[in-house]
């Protein structure tokens, strides 16, 4: 099986590129067995549909407008994205990963097995760095990560 970890944001808005801090933390702090694939994908949106296409299982790791506290992790299986049963406005880039999911459905090429792990930002002031409360998530949300693959049979070892 094929997974796809796809980290979406914007990197000079602080929370905002908090999908591609997840990315670089895995890359830093994990070994990736050859089935497990890292997207830093930017604020691409529907120009990265085909690395969607590529996998079996697929995690996108994005900020969202919802209620809650900074750094909380809401999260949607494949159904309710297409359905609609997420917040009014999911992040500042979800036109993107909607139609993504839109085409590739139209497509024929959608897997299946897909979640958004939506978090609460606290800012989206310019700057490259994450606020505390997210800064702080990141290894929380790896080890999250690490066990719902682990109950798949797919592994990923940390760095030493």
């Amino acid at each position: 099986m094929k997974v796809l970890i796809f980290g979406a944001g914007n990197l000079l808005l602080s929370d905002e590129g908090f999908g591609v801090h997840f990315i670089r933390f895995l890359e830093q702090h994990y070994e990736l067995p050859s089935e497990v694939e890292l997207y830093d994908a930017g604020t691409l949106g529907i120009m990265a549909t085909h690395k969607l296409e590529e996998a079996e299982r697929v995690y996108i790791v994005d900020v969202i407008f919802a209620d809650g506290e900074p750094g909380q992790c809401l999260r949607y299986r494949k159904e309710e994205l297409m359905l609609d049963h997420i917040p009014v406005k999911l992040s500042p880039h979800q036109v993107g990963v909607q139609e993504m999911l839109q085409v590739s459905e139209m497509r024929g090429c959608c897997p299946q097995d897909i979640e958004l792990w939506g978090v609460i930002p606290a800012s989206f002031e310019p700057g490259s760095e994450l606020t505390p409360p997210l800064r702080q998530r990141l290894p929380i949300l790896a080890g999250e990560l690490v066990s719902d693959l682990a109950r798949t049979g797919v592994f990923l070892r940390p760095r030493r």
